[in-house]
């Protein structure tokens, strides 16, 4: 059963921040004032013939989690503080980092609240995304951001913010000319999901925008997806990475760490006794996950069996497996785990593994083993 289901359950962390289609009713008004950093914008800039020399930091992450988010405000900043870097590299479109930028000049939270409307429907819509971004005004109100994803919600931050560049006569300017470009590869990513474009476009985007910046270095926070130096895109492996692109490009300059375990790092949900091979033994629970996609299943919930390894051990094995990224908790070699799917009609079929370091197509999996109940 594990091994008919991983390659359909294995999810995909690399969404967007706004990734997914936006309500398409909400429309706030447009911010009336131009700062000062949009009054000085210049016309489109002559591409760079130079290599930019700062260094790289990105962080991969499950977008959404509090914990993670709270970890990347500590890393961005001691970079802020410690090491003087202002330049904050987002898995958002250009308009949208743009808006966040006008938000951090401006006093008071609409912008704010606007996109957070137009995240509804998108991993990032949970009311901490908000506190996360109040935190870096306040802590770090210098950070300038830099929207290097394909358009999300073109349809509406993206002609939101094409308007507003209109009112303020900036239609001359780089800042319409990358929020054009953003728009059109927002229309073209949601009107094929090709996501070796979306992929092929971040990498080009981020470049553009860490050229201009010299010998500045940056932090960037993206799905781990994303962050991996030796991955491929995920959907289709047919290329690499954002990250790994980026690796062949900067070398040495580019540091990556991955924090999207973080979401695994949790504690039982309650403790229970299941017995295997006729011994009782604890069994911390640790929830359920939907499997409504597959046909005659409604879900699969998780034990792992305390003190079991040196009895699980010694039973046979029977070739099938189930990648740790499939576990809603972090799994480390030596344990056991119970694992029961229930059916649509009612029915429990019941499974056992076990974390012997067994690797399955590269990534680290349980083995079920034989149990007689």
């Amino acid at each position: 059963m594990a091994i008919l289901l991983i390659s359909s359950l294995t999810a995909c962390s690399g969404y967007s921040l706004g990734g997914e289609e936006a309500n398409p009713s909400a429309q706030p008004a447009r911010p009336s004032a131009l700062p000062a950093r949009l009054a000085q914008a210049t016309p489109a800039a002559t591409p760079l013939t130079t290599k930019a020399t700062g260094q790289i930091y990105l962080y991969g992450e499950s977008h959404g989690i509090a914990k993670i988010m709270d970890k990347e405000y500590e890393a961005w900043s001691d970079y802020y503080h410690n090491k003087g870097m202002r330049h904050l590299f987002v898995e958002q479109s250009y308009y949208a980092a743009e808006y966040l930028n006008l938000w951090m000049q401006s006093d008071n939270d609409d912008i704010l609240e606007e996109l957070y409307q137009d995240w509804e429907g998108t991993p990032g819509h949970v009311p901490y995304t908000k506190t996360y971004f109040r935190k870096i005004k306040s802590g770090c109100p210098d950070t300038i951001f830099h929207g290097t994803d394909v358009g999300h919600q073109w349809d509406i931050t993206g002609k939101r913010f094409m308007s507003y560049l209109e009112d303020n006569n900036l239609t001359g300017s780089e800042m319409y000319t990358l929020t054009t470009e953003a728009i059109q590869q927002g229309e073209r990513y949601y009107s094929s999901h090709d996501e070796v474009y979306r992929e092929n476009k971040m990498t080009e985007n981020f470049i553009r925008e860490f050229e201009k910046l010299g010998s500045e270095s940056i932090m960037g926070i993206y799905g781990a997806a994303h962050t991996g130096v030796n991955e491929m895109e995920l959907s289709t492996k047919s290329v690499p990475c954002m990250a790994n692109q980026l690796h062949k490009y900067y070398g040495g300059n580019l540091h990556t760490e991955d924090l999207s375990w973080m979401v695994k790092d949790i504690e039982p949900l309650r403790v229970d006794e299941i017995t295997m091979q006729g011994k009782k033994y604890e069994a911390s629970y640790f929830g359920k996950s939907d499997l409504s996609g597959f046909k005659d299943y409604a879900f699969r919930e998780f034990w792992r069996l305390e003190g079991a390894y040196q009895d699980a051990s010694k039973l046979p094995l029977l070739g099938s497996v189930l990648p740790y990224d499939e576990y809603p908790m972090l799994i480390e070699e030596g344990q056991v785990f119970a694992i029961s799917y229930t059916k649509t009609d009612g029915s429990v079929e019941r499974e056992y593994h076990l974390a012997n370091g067994n690797r399955w197509k590269g990534k680290n999996a349980t083995e079920q083993i034989k149990v007689t109940e």
